[in-house]
């Protein structure tokens, strides 16, 4: 459900997309999954027959692809606008490599506590 248009590599980068999908269970308890899906580049070692109109040289040259990964936040809760800045804050500390543990804020982000529905922020 995190790419419902199929996993497919992509020969350029292509924006990060967000959206919210509801599932439910057996005893109709809503669960709302908020995905954000990024491509991140892959190397491709095909070897490439023609270079703009060079010849073959023989060697491989690595191609660079995008291949697209999706982080997934799971919540009987219905709050996409803070689920969707709580997956961005974790894609830029994992794009940026920035010097914060991934596992840390992610815990972090977890121990928070949630307001009650339609109580005070």
């Amino acid at each position: 459900f995190c790419q419902p248009g199929g996993w497919q590599l992509s020969k350029e980068r292509k924006q990060p997309t967000f959206f919210v999908v509801v599932l439910t269970d057996i005893d109709s308890e809503r669960h709302y999954c908020s995905c954000l899906t990024f491509y991140e580049a892959e190397i491709n070692l095909q070897g490439t027959k023609e270079i703009e109109g060079e010849e073959e040289t023989g060697l491989i040259q690595p191609a660079e692809v995008f291949a697209p990964k999706s982080l997934v936040l799971v919540s009987r809760l219905d709050y996409p606008e803070i689920f969707r800045a709580c997956l961005g804050l974790i894609y830029t500390v994992y794009v940026d490599s920035l010097n914060v543990s991934l596992e840390t804020l992610i815990a972090n982000l977890c121990s928070c506590l949630v307001p009650a529905s339609g109580g005070s922020q």
